[in-house]
Order: structure tokens, then C-alpha cells, then sequence
């Protein structure tokens, strides 16, 4: 039997995700770039300089993994009580590894 399984690293090369389901590795990685890329843009702008990594890192993959929501709330909408199955908690056959420093 084949199995492909597909492997998510941060840009530090940290494995983040491990799972054989290929858009849930793609969807990941897109919540990890647009995470890296808001950590950037607070750290650039002063906001919050006192947070620490781990905790600014929990913040800008919540945020990114919750795009259409903040999406939502900046336009003033309401938020949709359902979560969307893209970026929704990883699924059985998904292992989420966090990061050890």
C-alpha cells in the first residue's frame, strides 16, 4: 500500500502538521504564511512589543485561521456561528504538532 502524507513546516523549518489529506496540508500552510505575515506587520507597527513570541504566535494563527470572520467584524457585520470547514480544527487523520522553542 502507498500512503502519501504531507508534512507543513514553519519558515523556521519547525514540522507544524503532518497529515495525508492535501488541502487540509494546503490550508494549513496558508494559515501559517498569513500568521507569519500579521506577526511581521504588528511587530513593524510597535503593536504590542512587550508580547512574547509563543503568545503573538497563538494570536496571529488564531486570527488567520478566523480570516472570514475578522473579515466580518472589520466590515461590521455579524459573525457566522459556524465555523468554516477549511480551517476548522484538524480532523482525526490530522496531528497538529506545536513548536518547542
Amino acid at each position: 500500500m502507498i500512503e502519501i502524507e504531507y508534512i507543513v513546516r514553519d519558515r523556521r523549518g519547525v514540522e507544524r502538521l503532518r497529515t495525508a489529506d492535501k488541502k487540509a496540508a494546503e490550508a494549513y500552510d496558508r494559515i501559517l504564511e498569513n500568521a507569519e505575515r500579521l506577526a511581521d506587520w504588528l511587530r513593524a507597527g510597535s503593536v504590542l512589543p512587550n508580547l512574547p513570541d509563543d503568545d503573538l504566535e497563538t494570536l496571529t494563527v488564531h486570527l488567520a485561521r478566523h480570516a472570514r470572520a475578522v473579515e466580518l467584524i472589520l466590515k461590521g457585520k455579524p459573525v457566522e456561528s459556524e465555523p468554516d470547514p477549511v480551517v476548522s480544527e484538524p480532523t482525526p487523520r490530522v496531528t497538529s504538532l506545536k513548536a518547542t522553542h
